[in-house]
């Protein structure tokens, strides 16, 4: 992850959404107040979905689950 000083990054502001989100890649924005990441709005997007379904009781679990089975057992019909 690249990172560059908040004067910097205000001169190139344009410059830099159209590199994350093109990309993907996010920016680290330092200043003396903190630092804050430029990220696009599709990854913060997945991020909040990924936590969302972490946060559903026993989600985790049956996806550690449904990686674990292998592809010839997924191949039956579901029962709606």
């Amino acid at each position: 992850m690249s990172s560059l000083p908040v004067n910097e990054a205000q001169k190139h502001l344009q410059q830099l959404i159209d590199q994350v989100t093109e990309q993907g890649k996010p920016v680290i924005i330092q200043s003396d107040r903190g630092n804050t990441i430029l990220l696009s709005e599709k990854d913060w997007s997945a991020i909040q979905e990924t936590l969302y379904l972490l946060s559903v009781p026993g989600m985790r679990e049956s996806i550690k689950e449904g990686l674990a089975t292998p592809i010839q057992e997924c191949d039956e019909e579901l029962n709606w």
